[in-house]
């Protein structure tokens, strides 16, 4: 395994992505295929109408959130194109010649890594701390905050 491909620009592992490994798309993909075997929207529509089954009258967004589930899939990684085309992140590390944020002086207050805190906390921060001091094989080989 080439260690720096699956390592990204802030911090996180391609490895523990829900998009790069596949698992859940492929899940929602199995799912809405057997919904749709069994004719499972004649169940929540009738399902739907009794006291109990009041939460079946949204059916159909959940078979479309199944839908979108199956387009998160990543077979590049970041470093390799997959991802938002514009990612700031990913835009300045390749504008200052870094491999990773964990080269740069101001990682630690960076605005450009705020927006992954609402998903992964301080994981990425920790990560790069950890990157910063061993490097990326032992991150990999490592426990990972997610």
């Amino acid at each position: 395994m080439d260690t720096e491909k699956v390592v990204t620009y802030c911090g996180l592992c391609c490895l523990d992505c829900h998009g790069h490994t596949q698992k859940i798309p492929d899940m929602a993909r199995d799912l809405r295929k057997e919904l749709r075997r069994v004719h499972y929207e004649k169940f929540a529509k009738t399902i739907s109408a009794l006291p109990f089954g009041s939460a079946f009258q949204n059916y159909q967004e959940c078979y479309d959130a199944l839908g979108l589930m199956m387009k998160f899939r990543c077979t590049k990684g970041c470093r390799n194109g997959g991802g938002p085309p514009s990612c700031k992140i990913r835009n300045c590390c390749q504008d200052k010649n870094l491999k990773g944020c964990w080269e740069c002086e101001v990682y630690e207050t960076c605005g450009n890594l705020d927006f992954l805190k609402a998903n992964h906390g301080d994981g990425h921060l920790k990560n790069l701390a950890f990157i910063k001091k061993n490097g990326m094989e032992r991150f990999v080989k490592g426990k990972r905050s997610w």
